[in-house]
């Protein structure tokens, strides 16, 4: 079981036996987590784990039912509009305005975010460039794909430079080539500002290439923490994170041995071509 000493001056996101109770149900169960500044960090689990009720508490969007969390300094209750001025937020489902150009989307973004009047064109042009975006940025968002929104969506979110950008299954849906991309992008985030990225995902494979660490949830609790190497390294010198997933978040151990011999086969029918 991770430890639950989680006391960190130092700690962009610090969450404190944070819980939210539906009824009688525990949905986030006494979570513990520190997360430093810079820091790419994965939230795993399968679906009903916990990680989106999780993320929209953490966005303010859900109030914790016990526990604490500060956010660059903010508490998480008691100081909600500062935090939401220092996190960015990218949802699970599309959510740009598909009558809007992809420039009018950032333009309405930054000023939901009191970016300033003389700093917006530069921000918003340095956005779309970054995100590749910018010989599409007059087009309506309608005609985008869904990489490209997904992009435009990872850029509105950092106009107003946040301390914190929670990525809720940033790829989900998309096909491969759109998946690379906003990887690359996550990744020059991190390079080029500093960014303290929290991302939800179902894909092992972003994971093990994004995430610094990952925290594994099962039933609304913390059942491992560590870098995807350090995690990989207790389960056996071939295990891959599917293999560490399979064996933190199996209900049944018919189950979790069933998802290890499919990755195995996976994995062994990739290398034969």
């Amino acid at each position: 079981m991770p430890s639950l000493a989680v006391a960190d001056d130092h700690a962009v996101l610090l969450v404190q036996n944070l819980t939210r109770r539906f009824g009688s149900l525990a949905a986030v169960d006494g979570l513990n987590l520190s997360v430093p500044p810079g820091e790419i960090f994965g939230l795993l689990g399968r679906n009903g784990a916990g990680k989106t009720t999780l993320i929209k508490m953490l966005t303010t969007l859900l109030p914790p039912t016990e526990g604490s969390a500060r956010i660059a300094g903010f508490d998480l209750v008691s100081q909600a509009s500062s935090v939401r001025r220092v996190i960015g937020y990218v949802p699970q489902a599309l959510s740009a305005d598909g009558e809007l150009t992809g420039y009018e989307n950032l333009l309405v973004f930054s000023k939901l975010f009191d970016v300033p009047r003389r700093e917006r064109s530069r921000r918003i042009g340095e956005a779309l460039e970054f995100m590749g975006l910018s010989d599409a940025a007059d087009n309506l968002v309608k005609s985008y794909s869904g990489g490209m929104i997904r992009r435009l969506e990872i850029a509105q979110s950092t106009l107003h430079r946040p301390h914190v950008l929670f990525l809720d299954e940033p790829t989900v849906g998309l096909d491969p080539l759109a998946r690379d991309a906003v990887w690359e992008h996550v990744e020059g985030l991190k390079a080029r500002y500093g960014s303290t990225i929290v991302l939800t995902t179902h894909y092992m494979e972003e994971a093990d290439r994004l995430c610094e660490r990952v925290a594994i949830l099962n039933h609304g609790r913390l059942v491992a923490l560590g870098a995807p190497t350090e995690l990989r390294a207790q389960q056996g010198p071939e295990a891959t994170l599917d293999d560490v997933f399979a064996h933190y978040t199996g209900d049944l151990q018919e189950e979790a041995e069933r998802y290890v011999d499919i990755s195995r086969a996976r994995r062994t029918a990739g290398r034969l071509g």
